[in-house]
């Protein structure tokens, strides 16, 4: 009887959706993406500043060759800058063929949630603008923002990036 409890158990968790996600952290916050976006995480490198570009962003870098805006993550959530140190990262993320650069503080883990710890974000969301995240992970000792790269990045109806 324990034998068939135990394979309904297994089977239960195989078919439930995990998803899998990186995780980076602005502030105090913890934020994730699906890593399927992610291209790559690199190391502070020097940003070309842009005349007259949005103030969330901080300007170009050349990647292997191609030249891609990099975003302020902080400045677009409506988060005080912060001066870029050791752990500052730039997580390089490709949207509708569109290759967009994000600072953060720090990049934390790769994590696999099952999609049940998710619940949709609260009206009022931790000071980021709600119509940014997509959900909130409920992980045993924290929570998680699910970010919306589209639309934080404001990349998608109009083809266009930041």
């Amino acid at each position: 009887m324990a034998a068939v409890e135990s394979s309904i158990v297994q089977e239960t968790a195989a078919s439930e959706e995990l998803l899998q996600l990186v995780s980076f952290k602005l502030g105090n916050e913890e934020f994730a993406v699906d890593i399927l976006r992610v291209q790559e995480i690199n190391r502070m490198i020097e940003v070309t500043r842009v005349p007259n570009a949005p103030s969330h962003v901080d300007g170009v870098i050349n990647l292997r060759g191609k030249v891609i805006p990099v975003v302020d993550l902080r400045t677009r959530l409506g988060m005080p800058r912060k001066d870029q140190d050791k752990n500052s990262r730039i997580v390089v993320v490709e949207l509708h063929g569109i290759v967009v650069g994000f600072v953060v503080d720090s990049v934390q883990e790769v994590l696999r949630i099952p999609k049940s710890v998710t619940e949709p974000p609260p009206a009022m969301a931790s000071g980021v603008e709600a119509e940014y995240i997509t959900a909130v992970g409920k992980l045993e000792d924290r929570l998680l923002i699910l970010l919306d790269l589209e639309r934080v990045l404001g990349v998608g109806e109009l083809g266009g990036a930041v």
